[in-house]
């Protein structure tokens, strides 16, 4: 997901302290999802499940993240994709088809007992059904966090919150929110503090990264940034064969970036690309409200209808429900 600009932002990545992330966090919820999905899995890939075979990995990630996030005093607001924009239907149709091959090989390396290769085509077969979906949602309400609802991209609206000064940075994984002009990124969020790598786990820190420091490093503008990415390959078109951040980096501050265009991708307009980075459909007609969670309700979703521990799920709620010594979400919000 998100566009390959990793190599050129690395140098403006910083660690995240705890105070870097207190206040109103706009998240980017298909991005933080389909991390839950990918990562909260059985040693051979197999998903958390209950009993009747429905997926919880998601809702597992949901409830330990939002606790830990309010027991720091992040106010985290979910911002759902509404409809997918026509320049994104190539995008959806490969993911599609790398779900569904990863998702033979999954069985394949399963059959074969190749446990890491297993792992590693389970990750690339999670998708986000309406089942996990509306579950997500129904968990979130529950735990007393507002959830929007996007016009379009998630990441565009999370972005506009915080250019608006609604929330005071995006929580993704994605780059592209600083193509929308989030003016503060922050990584690493919504998942563990480890994360499984080639096979290994690695520990993994919050990182922020600030668009104006980006954008003054590389001594570009924010639209320049987007022609960038364009050349290497975003959601909404095809990169040019061959063109990394770093080349793409070089031909854009050269002025040459038509001129690659020309020539690779001949028959490509990058006007509306362009265009929906710049204004892509969002909204203002929101209003945000924290409430405390509802720990009887929030007990009998979790652990009534999904089988959770309630030996495990009750002593959080106590924490952040305010039945315990912690401060309570009046102190908070």
């Amino acid at each position: 997901m998100g566009v390959a600009l990793r190599d050129i932002v690395a140098p403006y990545k910083h660690p995240a302290e705890p105070q870097d992330l207190t206040g109103v966090a706009s998240v980017d919820a298909y991005n933080a999802l389909y991390q839950f999905l990918s990562i909260i899995r059985q040693p051979d890939g197999t998903p958390l499940m209950d009993k009747e075979g429905r997926v919880t990995s998601h809702l597992s990630g949901i409830f330990y993240r939002t606790s830990n996030f309010l027991q720091q005093g992040i106010q985290p607001v979910w911002i759902f994709d509404g409809k997918p924009p026509e320049l994104k239907s190539r995008t959806i149709g490969e993911r599609r088809a790398v779900r569904e091959e990863a998702q033979e090989k999954w069985e394949q390396a399963k059959r074969e007992g190749d446990t890491a290769g297993a792992f590693r085509y389970a990750m690339a077969s999670s998708k986000l059904d309406d089942e996990v979906l509306q579950s997500a949602r129904r968990l979130l309400d529950l735990l007393g966090v507002p959830v929007l609802d996007a016009p379009s991209e998630g990441e565009a609206e999370a972005s506009n919150m915080a250019r608006t000064g609604a929330a005071r940075y995006v929580a993704s994984q994605d780059y592209d929110t600083l193509l929308f002009g989030a003016p503060l990124l922050v990584r690493n969020l919504t998942v563990s503090g480890k994360r499984r790598l080639h096979g290994r786990m690695v520990n993994v820190q919050p990182e922020t990264v600030i668009l104006e420091e980006v954008l003054s490093g590389l001594g570009l503008s924010r639209e320049d940034l987007i022609d960038v990415s364009i050349l290497v390959g975003t959601d909404f078109n095809e990169g040019a064969a061959g063109v990394g951040a770093k080349t793409a980096l070089k031909r854009v501050k050269a002025g040459e970036f038509e001129e690659v265009i020309s020539s690779k991708l001949p028959d490509f307009d990058p006007e509306p690309v362009r265009s929906f980075f710049l204004n892509p459909p969002v909204s203002d007609q929101y209003t945000l409200e924290w409430k405390k969670p509802d720990h009887e309700r929030i007990i009998a979703f979790l652990c009534g209808d999904y089988g959770f521990s309630e030996e495990r799920i009750n002593p959080i709620l106590e924490k952040i429900s305010g039945r315990g010594k912690q401060r309570t979400l009046d102190s908070w919000f």
